[in-house]
């Protein structure tokens, strides 16, 4: 008697690469192409294995510190922003800096500027350690306190509780981020919020799609790397959305044969760092095992796109003219 189970898999769209990735990573290759390597990269230009290791090849030099490059070489500042004092060490090094921080986030360390200089104590919900959170908050360190978690909310102590404003990394889970702000405006009644959301655009449509397939999934495959805030964010929303089991791996040879047990449909998608190549390997494999039906679940179309870095515009344009 032939099986009445069917294999599929739901892909969820939008997914992978956001306009802020996609321009640092060409900033990167244009650099690259423009000037020769190596081109020195601090920190990594987005949060993927994949495209790190990719650059690398290509001649990129991926550095902690902007001591680590050169003197008068050049240095890429990744997607995710820097300190002002990231800003005066390269400058102090002579480095010709090529700024590659995304638009959204640079419109975050603006709103921090601005609020610190009104003298508001600005609670920034986000992870220690991130460096889009070290970015933003060294922008106003004696001003700025790092909320991690809806837990922390109830405990932070600020100087005036009648003058505070909350931000956010962008990346984060806009559920978790929400009850933060709740938790904080029940101790804050007064809690400013910041004039825009700042959880990126990217950030919550990859997140609605997910929540939109989970609950008709057997298991759910977030592709992305482990320091990619956005893709460990997937498979909490999956989770959290409905979805029998969730797992983030880097590529499909991550993918564990025991997770299939049971499984008819299969959830995908994938970080905004992730470019769409380890997708479709993970299709692949999927389709090898049986999952041949692929159906695109999609809430969104996604179609912003930024320009690039002025120092890029700047060289080719100079290039051009030549």
């Amino acid at each position: 008697m032939p099986s009445t189970t069917t294999k599929r898999v739901l892909l969820a769209a939008p997914r992978g690469y956001c306009a802020g990735v996609d321009r640092a990573v060409i900033a990167v290759e244009k650099a690259l192409e423009l000037h020769g390597a190596p081109i020195y990269v601090r920190k990594e230009i987005v949060h993927n294995k994949y495209v790190v290791e990719t650059l690398s090849e290509r001649g990129a030099i991926f550095v902690n510190e902007t001591d680590e490059v050169p003197e008068g070489a050049r240095v890429v500042f990744s997607a995710h922003g820097v300190s002002p004092a990231v800003r005066q060490s390269a400058d102090a090094r002579g480095l010709l800096a090529i700024d590659a921080t995304c638009p959204l986030v640079t419109k975050v360390h603006k709103e921090a500027v601005r609020f610190a200089k009104a003298e508001q104590t600005i609670l920034l919900i986000g992870h220690d350690g991130h460096e889009e959170v070290e970015g933003t908050a060294g922008e106003a360190p004696e001003h700025t306190i790092v909320v991690n978690s809806p837990e922390e909310a109830d405990r932070v102590e600020v100087p005036d509780p009648d003058n505070v404003v909350w931000l956010s990394q962008t990346t984060l889970s806009v559920d978790e981020t929400m009850d933060t702000v709740r938790r904080l405006r029940e101790r804050f009644p007064n809690l400013q919020d910041p004039p825009s959301d700042d959880i990126c655009y990217a950030t919550q449509n990859r997140q609605v799609a997910v929540k939109k397939l989970a609950p008709e999934c057997d298991l759910v495959i977030v592709v992305g790397s482990a320091n990619s805030s956005n893709s460990v964010r997937l498979v909490e929303v999956a989770l959290q959305a409905g979805a029998t089991s969730s797992y983030r791996v880097d590529t499909y040879k991550e993918i564990d044969e025991s997770w299939f047990e049971g499984v008819e449909t299969v959830g995908l998608t994938s970080g905004a760092s992730v470019p769409e190549i380890l997708v479709k390997d993970v299709i692949g494999y999927l389709a090898e095992r049986g999952y041949e039906t692929v159906e695109e679940v999609r809430t969104a179309t996604e179609d912003l796109m930024f320009s690039l870095p002025r120092e890029i515009r700047a060289d080719m344009k100079a290039r051009a003219a030549s």
